[in-house]
């Protein structure tokens, strides 16, 4: 989640020898003649919700993690941006510090536990590991790296939350390694089982961020004069906002190799993955066979015919159908870049959605985390993005019959987070009823009547552009219906507040 914490500085990238045995549900895939990929949404609903409505067939982010980790024998590549499993109330530096015993039960701290218990059993099975837990004391077999984007970005961090088991089990989703990311911050992502493709895929760009850490960034990195944001800024020496004579060689094969325009142009026919799903949590396990595609940020990061995470988000709001809706989920919504020393305009996404507004008629619905940690400036870029309902009706040349509608997601007692006591010396109590950084809706995704993207990265521009993320999208009717009906249940809930929009000039 988004945060000034040194964590956001870091990637720690565990690799994890590892394997989820049986198909979910008890099934063995002893004597099968073929297997079949099968997809599960996966959630985290914080405690004291009772009145969100559950969606059925969606899969706990806790339980999903246990399985991954506790079932390893061979593989477990893990992308992680820090890692908290373990609650720290005894720790004065720690957003859980001074919460009770009794506290930290309720908040359901023991389910991070779990997770890293079923982690050290892999580890106490001499598995070879590659991770950021502190499992590598004292373990040859356990290790872990550091790749700091700073270094070959100018800013920006390891963001995405992804594991890859045995080559074919993967979780992507805005989960981050923490306790607080299973049950007490709203989590969305999607779990895979017995999908090489997928997993194969991922896999190449865990490898390429594994060897970037190998790497001397000195010798890499280049400024370059962005035409397309008009900065200058450092990037890898590979880039295509640098002019072809001006690049190097990328020491991460294969990556993309296309003619220079200034930044990186839409592929017209990015790779898409046929794979023929099963979807055992939605109303029946039925197995349908739709075109699906993943998609990564930055772009130098990318590689064959796969696009940057920017056009899977941009092509989704596009694919909605005439007099449709387009509902899209994030914690972070700022027409702008947030970190970097240069301030980047960014209306990649603001654009596409006036476009299906105006040239579609669609409804576009937008819930945006309203909590401790919320961006001042975001409300006035959505109060902006309001701003096209009144050109929608402005003109008697066009018939533009669609509408922009915005709600803040309120996760109840978002304004009470932080330590239960001030730190040591005063230790009086602070009055906060939760840890730091909890309360908030954090996931990110957009689904279409058409299509669904489930991704890591919030909207803003550093998250595409200076930030690692990956993107899971698909056409498959039962993921998108599904989708629709968990964003629904949020969108209808009694914890959101609709945005007004801009007053009307006089």
């Amino acid at each position: 989640m988004a945060s000034s914490s040194p964590h956001r500085r870091r990637l720690l990238l565990p690799l994890l020898i590892a394997v989820a045995a049986a198909a979910l549900w008890g099934a063995t895939l002893a004597g099968a003649s073929a297997v079949t990929c099968k997809a599960w949404l996966v959630q985290s609903i914080p405690t004291d919700m009772p009145h969100l409505r559950r969606v059925p067939g969606v899969l706990s982010t806790g339980d999903v993690l246990q399985w991954l980790s506790g079932n390893a024998t061979r593989s477990l590549d893990i992308l992680a941006q820090y890692w908290q499993l373990l609650a720290q109330p005894n720790n004065p530096k720690s957003g859980d510090y001074g919460f009770s015993d009794s506290d930290m039960k309720r908040f359901g701290a023991d389910e991070g536990r779990r997770v890293y218990k079923a982690l050290e059993n892999a580890a106490d099975r001499k598995i070879k590991i590659r991770q950021g837990l502190d499992l590598a004391a004292g373990r040859p077999n356990v290790q872990n790296v550091t790749l700091l984007f700073d270094d070959w970005w100018g800013s920006g961090v390891v963001h995405a939350k992804v594991w890859i088991s045995d080559k074919k089990d993967v979780y992507i989703g805005s989960a981050n390694n923490d306790w607080k990311s299973l049950t007490q911050v709203k989590e969305l992502g999607i779990y895979f089982s017995d999908c090489p493709q997928i997993a194969k895929t991922v896999e190449v760009y865990f490898q390429n961020l594994w060897t970037l850490s190998t790497l001397n960034s000195t010798t890499y990195t280049k400024e370059a004069w962005d035409k397309q944001w008009q900065v200058s800024r450092k990037v890898p020496c590979w880039s295509h906002f640098l002019q072809p004579k001006d690049r190097c060689r990328s020491p991460i094969p294969p990556s993309v190799d296309i003619p220079y325009i200034d930044g990186y142009p839409a592929l017209a026919d990015p790779e898409m993955i046929d794979v023929s799903f099963e979807t055992p949590g939605y109303k029946k396990s039925t197995q349908e066979h739709h075109l699906s595609y993943l998609s990564f940020s930055p772009p130098e990061m990318t590689f064959g015919k796969f696009q940057a995470d920017e056009q899977g988000w941009v092509d989704t709001i596009k694919s909605v159908k005439s007099g449709g809706v387009v509902r899209m989920n994030t914690m972070d919504w700022l027409g702008q870049s947030e970190f970097p020393t240069q301030t980047v305009y960014w209306s990649s996404l603001s654009s596409a959605i006036s476009e299906v507004v105006f040239s579609k008629n669609a409804t576009v619905r937008l819930l945006v985390a309203y909590w401790t940690h919320f961006i001042p400036n975001t409300d006035k870029y959505l109060k902006s993005l309001l701003y096209s309902n009144t050109l929608c009706a402005s003109s008697s040349y066009n018939h533009c019959g669609g509408k922009v509608e915005i709600k803040y997601y309120m996760v109840p007692g978002y304004n009470e987070t932080g330590p239960a006591l001030s730190q040591p010396g005063a230790a009086a109590a602070t009055g906060n009823r939760y840890p730091g950084f909890t309360r908030v809706n954090h996931g990110k995704y957009a689904v279409s009547d058409a299509r669904a993207n489930i991704g890591t990265s919030n909207l803003i521009w550093d998250y595409f552009y200076t930030t690692a993320g990956v993107s899971f999208g698909t056409y498959s009717p039962a993921i998108v219906a599904q989708l629709q009906d968990v964003f629904d249940a949020d969108w209808h809930s009694p914890y959101t507040v609709p945005v007004q929009p801009l007053e009307a000039s006089a």
